[in-house]
């Protein structure tokens, strides 16, 4: 008699289930419910069959459990069924439980009858694990150096995991990340080939992005089109900005060169104070302190102006900021036009405990025309009168940087050919008397006390002063010989080093004992010649660059916190460097008591004016707050 058992699997992937029943032993495999292969005593079976028929010999069945099978058309799932050959088959059912450890087997008498069923992982190959192994040895290190240079090369734009997989993720699943660099790649080489290209005139430009846009979306203009007017658009943008910022600087170069109408005013009535009103000429200083004018124990700073209130505020601050102020002693020089509102000024508004001289041009003995023939020569000058009176856009162009045409027109400026700017480099003749001195510009600030200066041990050099060429800020602390001179010039290339260094005016220490000894003032008056021989091209700035050759040798460095420069052309200042400066320089056009002046820097400057005093309030020169409110 025969048994065939017929299982159903379809809960245990690829295990193999052991079945033991009475001894024997057979097994099946499935895989995704389909049976891979079968094993009996005395049958095999393969090849994706949901089922198997599992034939043993009737002996081997229980004698007890006497079974009869009947065909059963479609067996249950996860059932078994056991079949018994020869007459009068009968059928019983078997169920096998869901943890794969037993069959249950019930016949249509109700006997009972049981197997062990044993579920064993299935053996892993040698062959399997050597493929496994080397698939490993070859992937596992190319992932890594993917993984290590992505990681390098994007650790700022790819620094999460997600990024970082969607770079390591399959090229199909990057379609639109590469579609999105293949138009950059074609707009970048389309905007290299038409870098070269000549914009027709007649091109009609957008006036604004707007429009730009409106046109592109209207016209459908292909990707060169596209180039070309992007390229036009911007270049015209470009020459307009700089046709504005040319215009600005111009228009600041004039209102530079311009008196403000509040210290016009100012002039004009200290002017009429002078003739009407007796303490206003009265003689400074009083005849009893006129022998503290050439006594070298008291500190001597020379003033050179013609503008009353900004000789006012150099005279406060150095005032406010001495720690001596009893010893200090100003000599301040002006023109014959500016002298009695100068004198009326100093007269009536005394900075006392300090003692003060008014003196005009006029009044020095020393300044005749023999002595001072060049600075005739220059005033009188056509081509001298032409270049600083005449059209200052002449020679222009939209090209130029507008930092060197601001340069070029303070260049031009009128103040550079005043015998008030020349005046310095005649001061050993002017104050024969004195030894040592401090000479100040109109527009600087003190903000420290100034006595160390006459202890610095000059080591016989004649001129101490801030150096220019070195820096924080590479605008105003760049300056070496080639950003004055014109080296293309032979006379300026065979005689100079481009690379020196320059240094500043505003604030300088002048030994005039040294300087008594040298050759500086001819040397001086030598090169303005040759710069009028030439036409007026070896240098570009007014008065410093004659002063740099003739005092060449001849400069003691300071350090720079004595003397910061710029603010009146560098807007970006360092605050804090201002802050700690003893002497603040607002050289350049944008001075303190102009409208253009930067307000963020104004307030240093004017926390030294009075305006509380009379002829300042009624000549409206008001402080900028006050301005804002009326």
């Amino acid at each position: 008699m025969i048994i065939s058992l017929r299982l159903s699997l379809s809960s245990h992937g690829q295990r193999p289930a052991n079945i033991s029943f009475r001894n024997l032993s057979f097994s099946a495999e499935f895989s995704d419910g389909k049976l891979n292969r079968a094993r009996g005593p005395n049958r095999t079976t393969t090849g994706g069959e949901p089922t198997a028929d599992l034939c043993l010999p009737r002996s081997y069945a229980s004698e007890q459990s006497d079974l009869f099978c009947r065909r059963k058309k479609k067996p249950p799932p996860q059932s078994i069924r056991r079949r018994a050959g020869g007459v009068g088959g009968e059928e019983d059912a078997a169920r096998i439980s869901p943890s794969m450890r037993s069959i249950t087997i019930s016949s249509s008498n109700g006997v009972l009858d049981s197997m062990k069923v044993k579920v064993g992982a299935r053996p892993l190959s040698y062959r399997t694990l050597f493929y496994t192994i080397l698939a490993l040895a070859f992937l596992l290190p190319f992932v890594f150096i993917l993984t290590a240079v992505v990681t390098l090369e994007g650790v700022d734009n790819c620094s999460s995991l997600d990024c970082l997989g969607r770079r390591l993720s399959p090229k199909f699943l990057r379609k639109g990340q590469d579609d999105s660099a293949r138009l950059i790649r074609d707009l970048y080489e389309t905007l290299s080939q038409v870098k070269s290209e000549e914009i027709s005139a007649e091109v009609r430009l957008p006036g604004s992005f707007k429009e730009f846009l409106s046109e592109m979306k209207d016209n459908q203009y292909d990707i060169k089109t596209f180039a070309i007017l992007l390229k036009a658009t911007i270049e015209n943008m470009d020459k307009e900005v700089k046709r504005s910022k040319l215009a600005e600087q111009l228009n600041k170069h004039f209102a530079a060169g311009a008196i403000p109408k509040g210290i016009h005013c100012l002039s004009l009535r200290l002017a009429d104070e002078y003739s009407s009103n007796a303490n206003a000429r009265k003689q400074l200083p009083p005849p009893e302190m006129l022998p503290l004018l050439s006594d070298n124990s008291y500190q001597h700073f020379i003033l050179s102006t013609d503008n009353v209130l900004a000789a006012s505020v150099v005279v406060n601050s150095v005032v406010s900021s001495s720690l001596r102020p009893e010893k200090i002693v100003f000599h301040v020089i002006t023109d014959k036009k500016t002298y009695p509102a100068m004198h009326s000024w100093f007269a009536l508004n005394s900075p006392s405990p300090a003692v003060t001289e008014v003196k005009g041009i006029h009044q020095f003995d020393w300044l005749t025309r023999e002595n001072v023939l060049v600075l005739e020569a220059i005033e009188s000058h056509h081509g001298v009168r032409n270049h600083y009176h005449g059209n200052h856009m002449k020679g222009a162009n939209i090209t130029d940087d507008p930092k060197a045409f601001a340069s070029k027109l303070q260049a031009r400026s009128p103040k550079y050919i005043s015998l008030l700017n020349h005046l310095r480099m005649y001061l050993p003749e002017l104050f024969p008397n004195l030894n040592k001195v401090v000479f100040l510009d109109d527009d600087v600030v003190i903000q420290r006390d100034l006595s160390p200066l006459w202890n610095i041990n000059m080591e016989g050099k004649v001129n101490a002063a801030v150096e220019t060429c070195r820096g924080d800020d590479k605008w105003v602390m760049s300056k070496r010989f080639h950003t004055y001179f014109n080296f293309s010039h032979p006379i300026i290339s065979k005689s100079l080093n481009p690379d020196e260094c320059a240094w500043a005016y505003g604030m300088n220490i002048f030994d005039l004992n040294a300087w008594r000894k040298t050759r500086i003032r001819d040397i001086y008056n030598y090169w303005l010649k040759e710069n009028l021989k030439s036409n007026l091209t070896l240098w570009k700035f007014g008065t410093l660059p004659p002063a740099l050759i003739a005092f060449r040798g001849h400069i003691h460095p300071i350090d720079p916190s004595w003397h910061v420069l710029g603010l009146g052309y560098q807007e970006k200042t360092n605050l804090d460097s201002v802050r700690k400066a003893a002497v603040i320089h607002y050289n350049g056009q944008c001075k303190p008591w102009l409208e253009i002046g930067f307000k963020h820097l104004r307030p240093f400057w004017t926390k030294h004016v009075n305006y509380s005093n009379n002829f300042i309030r009624n000549c409206h020169i008001l402080e900028p707050e006050d301005r804002q409110n009326s």
